[in-house]
Formats: structure tokens, C-alpha cells, sequence
């Protein structure tokens, strides 16, 4: 599902017209994007969290030049689905 798909199911559910949509849709990945940057988390109740996760250093090899190189520890942003997202996705989708 596309972010195109989002707004326009949206749009249909809710009758309200697709600009708009895709609008709040921008605003709120623009908020979460925003907060996450500042260092803030961001939780949904009932959906999940947008989280910030901190990579501790690491030795990690070039393969193409035979020889290793220091990772830098570092932060990325992560997403943890809440409970009841995981047992919903569990109990819903068949195991392919």
C-alpha cells in the first residue's frame, strides 16, 4: 500500500476530498519526522511508537579493500507496533 492508496481510502471512508487528505496526511508524517529529529518520541495509543534507537560502535569490515573500518555509534529511527497491532497482524495474515 502506497501512501496515494492511504489518502484515498481515507478520502472514500470519510468523504472528505483528497487534497485535503493528503494534506494532514504530509502534516502528520512531517510532525513525527520533526519530533523524532528533536529527540522526542512519538506514541499512538493502540497503533504504536515512533522511537528513537541509539546503534552502540562497531568494527565493520571493506571487503573490496581488505581491511576494517569503525562505525560510529548512531541513532536511528525505529517503529514498535503496540500489542495490539502485533496480535492483530499475527491472528489475520497467513504465514506465507
Amino acid at each position: 500500500m502506497t501512501k496515494a492508496d492511504i489518502v484515498s481510502k481515507i478520502s472514500d471512508k470519510l468523504g472528505i476530498e483528497k487534497g485535503d487528505v493528503q494534506a494532514t496526511v504530509e502534516t502528520f508524517m512531517e510532525e513525527v519526522k520533526t519530533s523524532l529529529e528533536n529527540g522526542d518520541n512519538v506514541y499512538l495509543r493502540g497503533f504504536g511508537s515512533f522511537i528513537i534507537k541509539t546503534r552502540a560502535e562497531k568494527t565493520g569490515r571493506n571487503i573490496s579493500k581488505n581491511t576494517t573500518i569503525k562505525i560510529p555509534a548512531h541513532n536511528i529511527p525505529a517503529f514498535k507496533p503496540a500489542k495490539v497491532f502485533v496480535e492483530g497482524v499475527k491472528s489475520n495474515v497467513q504465514v506465507k
